[in-house]
């Protein structure tokens, strides 16, 4: 009977152990920095940053954070990626969370799939208090770079997601990003334009992978001949608070023009 005893006081132990490592994993605060040129010869170039971020759902953003991001450098734009919030996270902590990302840089928003469930005229005032941009199948200038637009779709889930109307005046722009909270709209956007820079979140990297086994694949940054595409692993949690094999991170990326 001892020898059971030990074996479940083991086994609970390890279990403990395992659980208290994902729960530490999945608060990271990881930043990653992606850098590319969209102009190969480009002599006098200019130097565009985006502190892109995605998928919060529950988390806190804080100072340590906000440092992490300001040692690459000045922001010039920050993007939130969709899934600000979630159904039960309170309005103090997405305002606060909105108030600190909007320190950085001018602030962009995007629709997630989660987003509404606290209220859609809730986050539209949040963001519109810190003097941040909806882009619901719209688009934008970048502030002090006249030649970059962005353009950013609703969410599928809300049925209003409208590619061809997000993507109306992309003709006007010398560069142009495209965000959406899913990537399976890149496929959509790239029917009618190719932009230098596509972002998206919303499959978490899988959030707990054991090796290749998970429901989505890890997230990842490609760029081919000037064009980059950036799918991240989000850096909050969905269903448990806990990560394994798909690290939480946000990313700044530097383009060169």
């Amino acid at each position: 009977m001892k020898i059971v005893f030990t074996g479940l006081a083991f086994i609970s132990g390890m279990f403990g152990s395992l659980f208290a490592y994902m729960f530490f994993y999945a608060n990271r605060k990881n930043v990653v920095h992606h850098s590319f040129s969209v102009q190969k010869e480009c002599k006098d170039s200019n130097e565009l940053s985006i502190f892109f971020i995605s998928d919060i759902h529950r988390r806190r953003i804080d100072e340590h954070l906000l440092r992490k991001v300001q040692s690459f450098g000045p922001i010039d734009v920050v993007i939130i990626g969709g899934d600000l919030a979630e159904g039960g996270v309170p309005l103090s902590r997405i305002d606060r969370n909105v108030k600190r990302l909007s320190k950085l840089a001018p602030l962009f928003f995007i629709w997630g799939n989660n987003d509404r469930e606290v209220g859609e005229v809730a986050i539209r005032n949040i963001i519109a208090k810190h003097r941040g941009i909806i882009l619901d199948n719209t688009d934008a200038t970048i502030e002090n770079h006249p030649m970059w637009g962005i353009c950013g779709t609703d969410d599928p889930s809300s049925g209003n997601v409208d590619v061809p109307t997000a993507l109306k005046n992309a003709g006007k722009y010398s560069y142009l990003i495209v965000a959406t909270h899913t990537p399976s709209l890149f496929r959509k956007v790239e029917m009618i334009c190719t932009p230098e820079l596509m972002v998206a979140g919303h499959m978490h990297g899988g959030q707990i992978r054991f090796g290749k086994f998970s429901l989505h694949p890890l997230g990842r940054f490609t760029e081919v001949d000037g064009k980059a595409r950036l799918i991240s692993n989000g850096y909050g949690t969905s269903v448990v608070p806990l990560r394994f094999g798909a690290a939480p991170e946000s990313h700044v990326i530097t383009i060169k023009y």
